[in-house]
């Protein structure tokens, strides 16, 4: 909390003791019956954790993109798949919130404010991951409406969430050819595939979602036609900045389980806390964990003031928090030995969790493409 206002502490604190009461002693069986904690992320949107930076007239909580990422890293320590699943959910009613007209921000967001529905983010489509300005999902116009057909892959929530934000092509190729559609359970032609089996994140439902001449209103649109590569965009820099958020909150709880393992275990006659070399590995791990987050609250901050470096510093600590935190929670992992490879102690979670932030919300690898672009234009 180094650094923080009065107020940034209490947001902490809040969202601390809800961790540690209503998620971490539910995160295994969550994990272990994949089951989506709906009751319980409506308990946080209680607290106002449902629309973060949502404004306050549509039921948000109207908080900072560093307060934001304050609440993610501290309810991540409870558990950080659900985490990041409401950091998406978070993102998705932020875009409706910001492009959407006061008929679409009155329509959708106070019921995904308070959880009484679930959003999810339609991007990544079978054959464009990376590279999303080549995605096919189809919208062609037809009077008032849009006749939807593609498919989309990876969805967080998928199937079992209401509200669905998707980027399709009304356009030619390329980017400024894409816009934003906002679809709702029970569309007649939408479906989705089976629920897929992932190594982490088992508390969220994953599948792919299918649009089957599926009509829209041309009034369910955020923004103008062609905006919607731009939307997608700006709604992944705080993406960016919410997921390292969760991975920050990972990391430190895995510091935390590897400072108590190394206290508690002995071998050959002392605690393992009392060998240098795992007293240096704590320290390097510790180290590393401050250092990737004073990079995010950075980029966090600059997101927030609408600065032109924005982008490149949300890629810098996406990029660099995930890579450090997934070392940590790997690190303490090791230095729980083979208990640490038990599903019964929670390191081994957090490690499985937390791998996939280094591919979604923009693989690492484009983290250091646009990072690489942004000096070499420079």
């Amino acid at each position: 909390s180094a650094g923080l206002t009065e107020e940034q502490k209490e947001f902490q604190k809040v969202a601390l003791d809800f961790a540690t009461k209503e998620m971490a002693p539910h995160m295994a069986e969550w994990d272990e019956k994949e089951i989506f904690p709906v009751e319980t992320m409506r308990k946080a949107a209680q607290l106002g954790f449902g629309g973060i930076y949502v404004k306050p007239d549509v039921g948000g909580s109207g908080l900072s993109r560093l307060d934001t990422s304050i609440i993610f890293e501290a309810l991540s320590t409870g558990c950080t798949s659900t985490t990041a699943y409401m950091s998406i959910h978070n993102m998705c009613v932020w875009m409706i919130d910001t492009f959407g007209n006061e008929e679409q921000r009155r329509k959708f967001c106070p019921s995904l404010c308070s959880m009484e529905k679930f959003a999810s983010y339609c991007l990544t489509e079978p054959g464009s991951g990376s590279d999303a300005a080549s995605l096919l999902t189809s919208a062609r116009r037809k009077g008032d409406t849009y006749v939807l057909n593609g498919s989309k892959a990876f969805i967080s929530g998928g199937g079992d969430t209401d509200v669905y934000v998707v980027m399709c092509r009304t356009g030619g190729p390329g980017p400024k050819g894409i816009s934003c559609l906002v679809l709702e359970k029970g569309t007649p032609g939408l479906s989705f595939g089976k629920k897929e089996k992932k190594v982490g994140w088992n508390s969220q439902p994953t599948r792919a979602v299918i649009f089957e001449d599926c009509v829209v209103p041309v009034g369910n649109r955020l923004g103008a036609e062609g905006q919607g590569f731009s939307i997608a965009m700006k709604g992944l820099n705080g993406g960016r900045i919410n997921i390292a958020s969760c991975s920050l909150g990972a990391a430190h709880a895995s510091v935390l389980l590897a400072q108590e393992h190394l206290t508690v275990r002995k071998q050959f006659g002392e605690p393992l806390a009392n060998n240098q070399y795992l007293r240096f590995r704590l320290a390097e791990m510790a180290t590393r964990l401050v250092a990737a987050r004073l990079m995010v609250r950075n980029a966090a901050r600059a997101l927030q003031e609408g600065r032109e470096d924005a982008a490149v510093l949300c890629s810098m600590a996406k990029l660099f928090a995930t890579d450090e935190c997934f070392a940590i929670c790997n690190q303490a992992l090791q230095m729980h030995g083979g208990y640490g490879y038990l599903k019964d102690y929670a390191v081994q979670q957090f490690m499985r969790d937390i791998r996939v932030h280094q591919i979604l919300e923009g693989t690492n690898e484009v983290m250091r493409m646009i990072v690489a672009r942004n000096l070499l234009q420079g």
